[in-house]
């Protein structure tokens, strides 16, 4: 089972949680409808890449795509249903990652009606940094974050202008289909993205109530 790093200590990750369509500029780019609720996607824990990595692109695809996403670490069990429960307490750890699609892959799969699991669960298609301890959080409605390639600013995003808030998403995840320590969740990205070309080097930040997290 792969692992990512909780303020330096290791942590065993098993489901990965995405959430796609949650920026309203997102789905106006993509020509989308406005999603009734959170867009649910997975990706498997092979896909992991930890940070200071090198991303092996695949070499089906010749249209990779990243995209920069803040990243939630669970670090306790919750079907939603605990009375007076907050939700936000099953959350050990905040980061930032990458998520990285095979585009022309996904594309061809989603015109033949086909799951499209291969364009989005290659290896090192989740880059992650290591995460901050939850409690280092001030607000999660207020974090903001960039992604730089090779220098120049690619993406910009700040949580608060997503469709669906954090405390929205978990509820949903935790009642249909249980949360657990060591899962991941990727609340999705700002608009914007780009192709990934070979032998970028990334650089990705983020900040959370006044003190700065770079990777």
């Amino acid at each position: 089972m792969a692992s990512v790093f909780l303020e330096g200590e290791a942590v065993e990750v098993g489901n990965i949680f995405c959430i796609g369509r949650n920026y309203a500029a997102h789905v106006e780019e993509l020509k989308n409808e406005i999603p009734s609720e959170p867009v649910v996607f997975m990706k498997p824990s092979g896909s992991i890449l930890n940070s200071g990595g090198t991303i092996l692109l695949p070499e089906f695809s010749r249209d990779v795509q990243f995209e920069c996403e803040l990243v939630l670490l669970i670090g306790r069990d919750s079907d939603g249903t605990g009375e007076g429960e907050d939700i936000l307490g099953c959350v050990a750890g905040y980061g930032v990652g990458l998520d990285l699609t095979a585009r022309d892959i996904q594309c061809r799969l989603k015109a033949q009606g086909l799951p499209w699991l291969k364009a989005k669960g290659f290896r090192h298609s989740a880059c992650v940094s290591d995460f901050a301890a939850a409690d280092r959080i001030g607000n999660q409605d207020k974090v903001l974050f960039s992604l730089k390639q090779n220098g120049v600013l690619k993406q910009r995003g700040e949580t608060g202008l997503m469709i669906y808030p954090i405390r929205e998403i978990l509820h949903k995840l935790a009642a249909d289909y249980g949360l657990g320590k060591g899962i991941w969740c990727l609340p999705e990205r700002p608009p914007a993205w780009a192709q990934s070309v070979r032998g970028t080097i990334w650089h990705w930040s983020w900040t959370a109530w006044c003190a700065p997290l770079s990777r």
